[in-house]
């Protein structure tokens, strides 16, 4: 498959890690890296409606000023999925905290195997197809990523 055609990595973000990249002061937070990944269109950032709602109402009770930084990453950085259905939430029963367990079982139905959140506990004893990762950990991973890719392409000619 040609590189150009290769899918991109999915990762499925959860509401604290979309609230910290809406609220950073930083350009280099990890949390804003990590979407600001999939603008540019390295890895494909998805979101369900869970996560939405809940990181724009902890934006308007906390940080109101960044809501219009919020919307722009939403509508720039983000595909948002819908919300598992109580059938499927039934079935993965256990394997994360109540109100965690809709972003788990959305990752499981999106194909991603990564979850970014910093609450990584939350999703304790998880699912072996979901790797749940901080915002930190999740770039360096793609970074270290690129950087194999890289060292395999060096004798490559543009």
């Amino acid at each position: 498959m040609e590189p150009s055609r290769r899918p991109r990595p999915r990762v499925l973000i959860d509401a604290d890690a979309l609230f910290a990249g809406a609220a950073s002061p930083s350009e280099h937070s990890a949390s804003l890296v990590v979407l600001r990944s999939a603008e540019i269109t390295l890895i494909e950032a998805l979101a369900t409606n869970q996560v939405i709602t809940e990181a724009e109402r902890n934006l308007a009770a906390k940080v109101p000023q960044a809501l219009s930084s919020f919307r722009l990453i939403v509508s720039r950085c983000l595909r948002v999925v819908p919300d598992p259905s109580i059938a499927d939430l039934q079935a993965h029963a256990g394997l994360a905290e109540p109100k965690d367990l809709p972003i788990l079982v959305a990752a499981l139905r999106e194909g991603c195997p990564w979850l970014v959140t910093f609450n990584v506990r939350h999703y304790a004893p998880g699912h072996p197809g979901v790797l749940v990762l901080r915002p930190g950990a999740f770039v360096r991973r793609v970074r270290d990523h690129l950087a194999r890719l890289g060292l395999r392409g060096e004798g490559d000619t543009a």
